[in-house]
């Protein structure tokens, strides 16, 4: 799991720096939306939790790691639309994967339930949250894409293998295997929710006079 997360965070890093990159930031702009994306939503998972010390604070190799990978996007930009692919598999490993770890944190804590559930899907979604939200672009989890519907769907399971007594390393690698699944289907046959705009909201009464 430690080697996934090593993946995922500099995977994460990267399209951070590329969404950055499209917003016409410099390379420290760029190095603070990788490095927001990669660690933010560990970093609202903890802060909330009040589980200290913070990850990348405890492991500054993180920070390091996730500066790397964006300047590293940014060498390679022109190359990087051909992995396009491979990003969104990392993407949605990562996902599942963060959604993982944050419900152990949650389990190590001794909360509720349902707390371990939203702990899970608050490390899977809030980074990129954060990173919408630097580059002003409406975060992808209020848009129609299953993303944070997933990663709340894997922690649920994650969390009720355990209680039928699955080992936590079984339960891993089946999470990991259906959440990976059903997020690359819901990319592949575009499985989404219903967007709302102005129109839904028009009653269709006028303005008073």
């Amino acid at each position: 799991m430690h080697t996934l997360y090593l993946i995922a965070i500099t995977a994460e890093a990267m399209s951070g720096a590329l969404v950055g990159m499209r917003r016409g930031m410099d390379r420290f702009g760029l190095c603070l939306v990788g490095a927001v994306t990669a660690l933010g939503g560990g970093t609202v998972r903890d802060v909330l939790l009040g589980h200290y010390p913070l990850s990348w604070i405890s492991h500054s190799n993180y920070v390091f790691i996730t500066i790397g990978a964006a300047l590293l996007a940014a060498a390679i930009a022109p190359w990087l639309r051909y992995l396009q692919k491979l990003f969104l598999a990392i993407d949605a490993l990562g996902l599942i994967a963060f959604t993982i770890i944050g419900c152990n944190v949650g389990l190590e804590l001794g909360v509720s339930a349902p707390v371990i559930v939203l702990a899970g899907a608050i490390t899977g979604v809030c980074g990129g949250m954060l990173r919408d939200l630097l580059c002003n672009e409406i975060p992808l989890v209020l848009r129609q894409d299953l993303y944070a519907s997933i990663a709340l769907a894997a922690g649920a399971l994650y969390l009720l293998l355990q209680h039928c007594g699955v080992t936590p390393d079984t339960a891993s690698l089946i999470v990991l295997a259906s959440g990976f699944s059903i997020r690359m289907l819901a990319i592949r046959l575009r499985w989404q929710f219903k967007v709302f705009s102005a129109a839904d909201t028009d009653t269709g009464t006028g303005g008073a006079h």
